[in-house]
């Protein structure tokens, strides 16, 4: 096998050994997105193994990249430790780098991009201003307005970000906006 196969640019990038895989198919048992999934964890491993021509579009333009959460069940029930989230996290790169996103996961994008651009600006992430933020970009904004006052209440939403790591910068900016306003109230 020459080294630049897919499934050697997966390995190389994500440390994991594709083929520590036997099929037991544990991952995929205990996969809380299995039924949302378009090709089975286990699967998306045999077809890293197998690699056949055009297993590559097919995994880069699944839709199960997008779904998996980075929960580490399936890790955590694999005889073989194959941490397939971090095989999962890399190919959405790629997807996205090779503009196969499945249109189907537009809307994940645009969460993942959200979150993304959270971190950066908070160094944290601050769940409201997340859920604004990818709420404008996919414009689905009645969806879970319903949603958030009940996820308020049990704590899984705060109000205001945990650490903002630049106060002072952000102190100086909206003195700035304030100074420029002629310190209109």
């Amino acid at each position: 096998h020459h080294a630049d196969t897919f499934k050697s640019k997966v390995e190389e990038a994500t440390g994991v050994t594709v083929s520590h895989c036997y099929q037991c198919g544990k991952c995929t048992a205990g996969c809380p997105l299995n039924e949302e999934m378009d090709i089975m964890p286990n699967q998306l491993l045999r077809m890293l193994q197998a690699e056949m021509p055009g297993y590559e579009e097919k995994i880069l333009g699944s839709l199960s990249i997008w779904l998996c959460l980075a929960c580490d069940t399936c890790y955590s029930r694999c005889p073989q430790e194959v941490l397939l989230s971090k095989v999962m996290d890399y190919l959405r790169q790629e997807s996205i780098r090779q503009n196969k996103v499945n249109y189907k996961a537009k809307d994940i994008l645009s969460f993942h991009k959200a979150f993304l651009d959270s971190v950066k600006m908070n160094g944290k992430l601050h769940e409201v201003g997340l859920t604004i933020d990818y709420k404008l970009r996919s414009l689905n904004l009645m969806q879970d307005v319903f949603l958030a006052p009940s996820m308020a209440a049990k704590g899984k939403l705060a109000i205001f970000p945990h650490q903002v790591q630049n106060t002072k910068e952000i102190a100086k900016i909206f003195k700035k906006i304030t100074d420029s306003e002629g310190g209109k109230q």
